[in-house]
């Protein structure tokens, strides 16, 4: 009898063995980043215990301004409401940060959910990248501040984004990533498309048992 396996959403794709090193050959560069842990964070901002015992248990400060996120050790918290935050940390930890959490809101009117199933995230950078963000999305990136965070259309699809490092982070649904995934190769094809090797990243191989 088999064991259950992790697949990412773009495994089809072949990602990891297309990538390279980034270079100047292409104008835009991408990659998945495959198998991180998501949660779904709700509760009371304006509430001091919660957004105490949260930023502790998590071991960052909540964002609590509208459209900002905070990241620090690996962890990025997204604002998505004044009630709602989504959670990005490596797999690893998922496990003992779910537990954390759930412990030090004991008390505190709260929901505390693993979505790690229902997402993925798409790294874009580049010399174009921002020329094919505004391709295939009507949110002005180009205005867009570092710190800042929104919800935007993809082509008939949405995606969280948000700039970080040397370009900006896509993250999506996994239902809708193949069609993203789709939208956002055929977007590039001016520019030339790179598969960025991550090969610094710390993601769990494809296929390892759940």
């Amino acid at each position: 009898m088999s064991e259950p396996t992790m697949r990412s959403p773009l495994h089809s794709f072949g990602l990891s063995e297309q990538a390279k090193p980034i270079d100047g050959s292409c104008g835009v560069w991408a990659n998945e980043l495959r198998h991180l842990g998501y949660i779904s964070l709700r509760g009371n901002g304006a509430d001091p215990a919660f957004a105490t015992a949260a930023s502790t248990a998590i071991g960052v400060s909540l964002p609590l301004r509208p459209c900002t996120f905070a990241s620090s050790n690996g962890k990025t918290i997204l604002w998505l409401s004044p009630d709602e935050w989504m959670i990005v940390c490596p797999r690893a930890q998922l496990s003992a940060l779910l537990g954390s959490l759930r412990q030090a809101l004991t008390d505190v009117r709260s929901q505390v959910v693993d979505n790690s199933g229902g997402y993925t995230q798409v790294i874009i950078e580049g010399r174009n990248a921002l020329d094919v963000l505004q391709h295939v999305s009507v949110y002005d990136f180009a205005s867009m501040e570092p710190g800042r965070v929104v919800g935007t259309t993809f082509g008939k699809s949405s995606v969280y984004a948000f700039r970080q490092g040397n370009g900006y982070r896509l993250v999506l649904r996994r239902s809708f990533a193949d069609y993203i995934w789709r939208y956002l190769v055929r977007a590039a094809i001016p520019y030339g498309l790179g598969i960025a090797d991550l090969a610094g990243s710390p993601l769990p191989e494809e296929g390892v048992p759940i």
